[in-house]
């Protein structure tokens, strides 16, 4: 059995908690140890959850343990990703049991996957990335690592997204773009082009913020 810790005990943190005891492998894989957090008292003013038992920087991972990083912003997940990959921690993926996975699609380590996504056939997803609930996913797609889908995201077929892309609620994808890495896709944004690296873009059709 392994001891599953979930790194934030803030708002997403504690979503996350119930999603793993509602995930495949929950009391037959992993046990929920609980939360490493640098604020010791994030869940002073809660009832029902397990304790802050340290924060990522202190902690030294054990044999059994294994980690799952419930951060949606993508460039402290990456941080904190980076500590625990420095002390040779191992990462667990989450997937609701109310997820649809299509067979001939992969998952990679350290990925949480909501309620009610669809992930479509022939898919590759890579490492620690966030499907929230009801986003979809169509065929072919290849995702990179560190990515955060928010709720009612789609991406249509044959679409490239790279690492550490945002999609926020109702993003739209259109089949065969590519999302460049470090790039924001606005709430209900319509990407009829590729979106360029390290660039955020918002609207329908979706155009490029200048800030």
């Amino acid at each position: 059995m392994k001891n599953l810790y979930i790194v934030g005990a803030r708002g997403f943190g504690r979503e996350i908690f119930y999603l793993a005891k509602e995930s495949i492998g929950f009391q037959t894989e992993y046990k929920i140890a609980g939360f490493l957090d640098d604020n010791a008292s994030a869940l002073d003013d809660y009832k029902g959850y397990p304790s802050v038992i340290s924060s990522v920087e202190a902690y030294e991972p054990k044999e059994n343990d294994v980690f799952i990083v419930a951060l949606g912003d993508v460039k402290y997940k990456k941080k904190y990703i980076d500590i625990l990959n420095s002390k040779g921690a191992n990462f667990y993926s989450l997937i609701h049991k109310d997820a649809y996975i299509s067979p001939n699609t992969t998952i990679g380590k350290g990925c949480i996957v909501c309620a009610y996504v669809r992930i479509s056939c022939d898919v590759e997803v890579g490492d620690y990335n966030t499907f929230q609930p009801f986003s979809v996913v169509g065929h072919d797609v290849k995702i990179g690592n560190g990515c955060h889908f928010n709720t009612y995201s789609f991406m249509g077929g044959f679409v490239v997204v790279e690492d550490e892309v945002t999609l926020h609620t109702g993003a739209i994808i259109h089949p065969h773009k590519v999302v460049r890495r470090n790039s924001t896709v606005g709430a209900g944004a319509v990407v009829i082009r590729n979106v360029q690296e390290n660039s955020t873009v918002y609207g329908n059709p979706a155009k490029k913020l200048i800030l």
